[in-house]
């Protein structure tokens, strides 16, 4: 009896793993993987203004967030081989699901996404890409230099946390303005000092003191969590 429960068992992995065979990638497996795939689609599942600043080479936008996204990615075969990513790995983490809801049999996610990838220090393509000016490391620097701590907010518009957060950071920058200097940083827009921070996350909270790293904080906090660290 226990060994033909062990056979059925065995069956059942054995059939789960052939109808469906999706992985979470770190950024260096995810570039061997598509190196070893050159003929598998790339999806980048961010907004199509994320898309026009860079993306992955030969990637193709379809957004999660679109109206079309299953009508869309249905156009390519499902039995083979696909990649997805965006910039944390979170919308890229749901596309995957909801693709293989719909019959695809083996899809790779960018874990951390391209925050994640532009950290490893990995190339990305700006081919018909909108290159609107960036925050550089020496305009950073300069807003920094202030008699007040200065808190830098890096966030970005689809970002859930970032956008619940941000009214308690409002409130902060008004209520403490004699003590506080906020600096919000939209992270699509600046994915260069993003990666020369070393952000892998958002939202990402930098508290500087005499231009001084004092305190880190990757995710979401209460109003008054802020301030007990600000205080």
């Amino acid at each position: 009896m226990k060994k033909y429960r062990f056979s059925i068992l065995t069956i059942l992995l054995i059939g789960l793993s052939i109808i469906s065979k999706g992985q979470n990638l770190n950024p260096a497996d995810f570039q061997k993987k598509m190196k070893g795939l050159l003929n598998a689609p790339i999806i980048d599942v961010r907004t199509s203004g994320e898309f026009s600043q860079s993306h992955l080479k030969n990637a193709v936008n379809i957004s999660i967030n679109g109206d079309n996204f299953v009508t869309q990615i249905s156009k390519y075969d499902k039995s083979k081989p696909i990649f997805v990513y965006c910039l944390s790995g979170s919308r890229s983490a749901y596309a995957q699901n909801l693709m293989q809801s719909q019959g695809f049999k083996e899809v790779y996610n960018l874990s951390g996404g391209l925050i994640k990838w532009r950290a490893a220090g990995l190339p990305e393509s700006t081919d018909n890409a909108n290159n609107s000016a960036e925050m550089s490391s020496s305009q950073f620097n300069e807003l920094l230099k202030s008699d007040k701590l200065v808190l830098v907010d890096i966030y970005a518009d689809w970002c859930a946390p970032c956008k619940k957060m941000a009214p308690s950071l409002e409130e902060i920058k008004t209520e403490m303005a004699s003590k506080i200097n906020l600096v919000r940083i939209n992270a699509d827009q600046n994915k260069s000092i993003v990666q020369e921070l070393k952000v892998t996350a958002l939202p990402t909270l930098l508290l500087y003191k005499n231009k001084k790293l004092i305190w880190s904080n990757v995710g979401f906090l209460t109003k008054e969590d802020i301030i007990s660290h600000l205080k």
